[in-house]
């Protein structure tokens, strides 16, 4: 299992980081840092791009939702098999933001070990054949604040950034009343920049700079998310 963590993750994002580190950053690690997260992310856009879509389109359909599970609230069967026909219908599948949760840790794992191993000679002697190793690394963010160190302003802008980008996944039907997981988004906006400060805290700050620019990755995904369903629902 190791093995395939570090063949999969570990290795590819080490290599990413130095290759960026060597030309398109200027050897500067922060900006290294910033464009192998924009190149995760495009990777992955397909799949958050999607997860994101249907959240947004699974709270529009809370009104249908609610119409359901009242129908049937005696037959729990039935209304489990009701709601799994609408979720299909649509094309929605109520697991996908969990799936990109998963695939974000090993990710941000990878990134802090890089990280806590001050990228010696035992991790140089892993890149690729056609990455050059450098011979001093600049670990810093234009020289400004030292990545391998912890930084509370970087986590507090990570915090703030997330809270935009859940505040912008919750969309509320107008006339209706908020449904429960509409309520659970809504104190998750507050609960998740705060569980990023806590957890990020104590990290180097490297993986609070990963975390900043994929959630301001995010915010942008979603604004064009909103605008086209808006588009698309007349509102």
């Amino acid at each position: 299992m190791a093995y395939i963590y570090k063949i999969i993750f570990y290795q590819p994002i080490l290599n990413v980081l130095i290759f960026f580190y060597n030309t398109a950053a200027f050897r500067d690690f922060g900006l290294a840092i910033i464009f192998t997260t924009l190149l995760i992310r495009i990777i992955l856009f397909p799949f958050f791009h999607k997860s994101s879509h249907q959240q947004m389109v699974m709270q529009r359909l809370q009104p249908k939702i609610k119409e359901i599970q009242e129908k049937h609230k005696e037959d729990k069967e039935k209304q489990s098999q009701a709601l799994m026909d609408l979720y299909k219908e649509h094309g929605i599948n109520p697991f996908s933001s969990i799936l990109l949760l998963i695939i974000q840790l090993p990710i941000l794992i990878a990134l802090y070990q890089i990280m806590r191993s001050n990228i010696g000679a035992s991790e140089l002697s892993q890149l690729y054949s056609f990455i050059k190793a450098p011979g001093i690394i600049n670990g810093t963010l234009l020289g400004l604040i030292n990545l391998k160190n912890r930084s509370l302003p970087l986590v507090f802008c990570a915090a703030i950034a997330q809270y935009f980008q859940a505040r912008l996944g919750i969309y509320q039907v107008p006339g209706t009343e908020p449904s429960q997981a509409q309520k659970i988004a809504s104190q998750m906006a507050f609960i998740g920049p705060v569980l990023t400060i806590v957890i990020f805290y104590n990290f180097p700050a490297a993986v609070g700079l990963y975390w900043l620019v994929s959630s301001l990755f995010s915010i942008i995904q979603q604004l064009f998310i909103n605008k086209k369903l808006k588009e698309k629902y007349g509102e």
